[in-house]
């Protein structure tokens, strides 16, 4: 039996729901991607080919990441999502890595698929 806070780590539900630094960015954020799962996704249809879907990781990657990072993650995800786009189970990284710095955000096109070189 795990404690409480390895269960919420290991959490792999809709909408990350563990710790984050409330700040005015990451709400406004959030606030906004849940506005549009709310409203717009149903008429835009059920088309990701992702799991979880762009909303679902621009939700998370907000809240983990920041307005910034996450904005960013978020609309590089919605590119790869197009027609000729990748497909498939892509979490957003519970960490990134010291080169993904705030100044250069286009370093995060390709992030490394989670569990990549663990063991």
């Amino acid at each position: 039996m795990c404690s409480a806070p390895e269960a919420r780590l290991r959490y792999r539900g809709r909408n990350w729901r563990g710790p984050f630094r409330k700040t005015p960015g990451r709400l406004l954020g959030m606030g906004l991607i849940r506005l549009y799962q709310l409203t717009l996704s149903g008429f835009v249809g059920h088309s990701c080919r992702h799991l979880p879907t762009c909303s679902e990781y621009g939700y998370e990657a907000v809240a983990r990441h920041g307005l910034w990072r996450g904005g960013f993650m978020t609309l590089f995800r919605v590119a790869r999502c197009g027609p000729g786009g990748t497909h498939g189970l892509d979490p957003v990284p519970e960490r990134l890595d010291a080169r993904f710095a705030w100044w250069a955000p286009w370093r995060l096109w390709r992030l490394p698929k989670a569990g990549a070189g663990e063991e």
